[in-house]
């Protein structure tokens, strides 16, 4: 079956090729997520540490602002050893006020500045200096999460989402051939969130528990260098548990995102399919279809929460299971009068505490990091295809192009196996129309994606003016070629910015010369705001006739010097088909026009008609000596106009 083009865009439903090569942006620069655009046949580093690398080079771009967030968590980190600490010296002060002799208090640093103030009072004023401490460690982390926040959605999210979309813009159409629209559109959304999470879930927690560790354990050593050692003998378990459970959990995340992928394709056909499905009353059907994949993901979410929720109470109670030791160990030293009680053991405890809940996310860590290195790997899958259709670095941009067209003995497959194209050999000339017919699969729509490079041939070369298109530059070429296709995609717009689409700098009265030059006027004129009419998705308020006539408008407003027509009265009516054969004569005066149809009263007036079977041209000429030769195209006008005579076929 041959190749339907153009396809629809998968984020706004466009025809993909015509918003390719009207949409010719820039790649968004910086940072080391950037892929190297060039046809290299290495094939990527996906590992784990190659994937780490490259997020920790994304990272890299916001430096300044990972500094600002892990100076302020370095503050939280400390106000809370401070907190301790004040909270240690209380329990000690009140144990020496109500017993002195039972205890080997020491007055910190800090109570010279409280002279003979009464021991309530001192309590008060400790009191007084945790609860501002405390409170200023509130503000602190409120900061924290919405700087964290602001630089993961404002900034890496929203970036990374563009840079995705804009690669998948500039890449041939045998990328989307090999991926599935619900893919695609997960890598440009959900992925681009989880690589996100990489810095917001993985690596700015996981430099603070390094943080909280350097800034703990150097005041626990303080203490006693016996009772950190002891309290951190598990250390070595846990890391050996968050290992393994990494190497169980990543295939799994690997499967999820496919599972996610089928659930998204079937919602996307589910609603670009709404028509068709109630047409055939199959609603019941597409939502069992939805349901069963619902639930196929959604068992298989739950498959990793249990194994999730099995590994996080183990490494839960391997934390815990040190402030057993803290307790039995610290509490010996404290009743031999080697450490004391507040400062020393109860501070020693609240510390391994902290230290325990930031070890203890490990788990969360570890899972979360999974998560991001396979959504990685699929944003990076797509950021490092080669461009396979580009221009060269110094590609020829010609100015004005006569629009001589050429194919000289052109192949072309899309596999590399079948030829979809075998030896196509013909000429247009300035001006000319050119016409060719064939049957379904015959290779005409993949004929015409040739002379916009939306794919180049693999054997042959197609010219325009003597030039190979592959020494042009792509944009200065598709700027000289208008497409009118089949089914045109409209905007929910205006009909002034549908027309513009192409150039949006227009100015109003040639929008209306495009619109006349089309026959749109008359009915743009008769809606109740004219041209600032909004049109519905995909133009649902407006007919069939309608639509197409402003699609030409907005090839048109191009001044294109090639005029590509693929089969666009295909789906019309013979009066409707009428109007818009005779908007596409004017449209195509002065003109080099290349028209594929099946219809006879579309191509009989081309000044020369090519007849395609099987991907070759197997009859050409006018349609006067086409219809007057046993062949496919007498074949199709008997079956079009019935057994007439050959007079009556050739009359105009």
């Amino acid at each position: 079956m041959e190749r339907i083009l153009p396809r629809s865009c998968l984020f706004c439903n466009t025809k993909i090729y015509c918003f390719n090569f009207l949409c010719f942006t820039p790649m968004i620069k910086g940072g080391s997520i950037m892929s190297t655009e060039s046809s290299t046949v290495q094939a990527p580093d996906y590992s784990t540490g190659a994937l780490a690398r490259r997020l920790w080079g994304l990272v890299g771009e916001y430096r300044s602002d990972c500094l600002k967030i892990l100076l302020v968590q370095l503050g939280v980190v400390i106000l809370t050893l401070v907190a301790l600490a004040l909270t240690g010296t209380a329990i000690d002060f009140l144990h020496h006020s109500i017993d002195p002799a039972s205890s080997n208090f020491r007055e910190p640093f800090y109570f010279p500045w409280l002279p003979g103030h009464s021991p309530m009072l001192r309590i008060v004023e400790l009191s007084a200096l945790i609860l501002f401490f405390a409170l200023l460690r509130t503000w602190l982390n409120y900061k924290a999460f919405m700087m964290l926040a602001v630089t993961t959605e404002k900034d890496i999210v929203a970036t990374l989402r563009s840079r995705v979309y804009d690669k998948m813009q500039r890449l041939s159409f045998r990328f989307f051939d090999a991926n599935a629209s619900g893919s695609l559109i997960n890598r440009v959304t959900g992925d681009s969130r989880g690589v996100a999470m990489f810095f917001n879930a993985v690596l700015i927690p996981a430099i603070i528990l390094i943080l909280s560790l350097g800034v703990y354990l150097a005041y626990m050593i303080h203490l006693s260098l016996s009772l950190t050692l002891v309290s951190l003998a598990t250390t070595p378990l846990l890391w050996w548990l968050t290992t393994r459970f990494s190497k169980v959990v990543q295939p799994e995340y690997t499967r999820n995102r496919e599972l996610m992928d089928k659930l998204v394709l079937t919602l996307s056909e589910s609603v670009q399919g709404a028509q068709v499905i109630k047409g055939f009353s199959r609603q019941k059907d597409r939502k069992a279809k939805f349901g069963a994949i619902n639930d196929e993901v959604s068992s298989h979410q739950n498959e990793i929460f249990e194994k999730v929720s099995r590994f996080t109470p183990i490494v839960e109670f391997i934390t815990q299971f040190n402030i057993i030791i803290v307790l039995s160990y610290g509490g010996w030293l404290v009743i031999e009068g080697k450490l004391p009680l507040g400062a020393g053991l109860i501070v020693f405890a609240g510390l391994l505490q902290q230290l325990s809940n930031q070890v203890a996310n490990i788990a969360n860590l570890a899972n979360t990091a999974q998560q991001s290195f396979i959504c990685a790997k699929r944003v990076f899958e797509v950021l490092d295809k080669p461009l396979e259709i580009q221009s060269k670095p110094n590609a020829l941009s010609p100015h004005d192009l006569r629009g001589e067209l050429e194919f000289q003995t052109v192949s072309f497959s899309y596999d590399g196996d079948d030829a979809e194209l075998e030896n196509i050999s013909f000429k247009a000339s300035p001006g000319q129309k050119i016409g060719f017919i064939g049957a379904t699969g015959s290779g005409k729509s993949t004929l015409l994606s040739l002379i916009p490079r939306f794919y180049d041939p693999s054997q042959g070369c197609v010219r325009i003016d003597g030039h190979d298109l592959r020494d042009l530059d792509l944009g200065a070429l598709r700027a000289r070629i208008g497409l009118v296709f089949q089914e045109n995609f409209l905007f929910s717009n205006t009909i002034a910015a549908n027309i513009a689409f192409g150039h949006p700098e227009a100015s109003f009265e040639k929008i209306q010369r495009a619109a006349q030059l089309a026959s749109a006027e008359e009915f743009i004129t008769s809606l109740p705001d004219g041209y600032n009419t909004i049109i519905g998705e995909d133009g649902v308020n407006l007919s069939g006739g309608q639509r197409q006539r402003i699609s030409i408008a907005r090839a048109i407003l191009l001044e294109p010097t090639i005029l590509l027509l693929d089969d666009p009265t295909a789906s019309v009516d013979a009066e409707t088909e009428k109007d818009i054969l005779d908007s596409l004569e004017t449209a195509s005066a002065g003109r080099t026009t290349i028209l594929i149809s099946n219809r006879i009263s579309a191509i009989r007036k081309c000044d020369r008609i090519h007849v395609l079977d099987r991907g070759r041209i197997v009859q050409s000429g006018t349609h006067e000596e086409l219809v007057s030769q046993n062949g496919i195209y007498r074949t199709f006008t008997h079956i079009q106009y019935g057994e007439s005579s050959r007079q009556e076929v050739s009359e105009p």
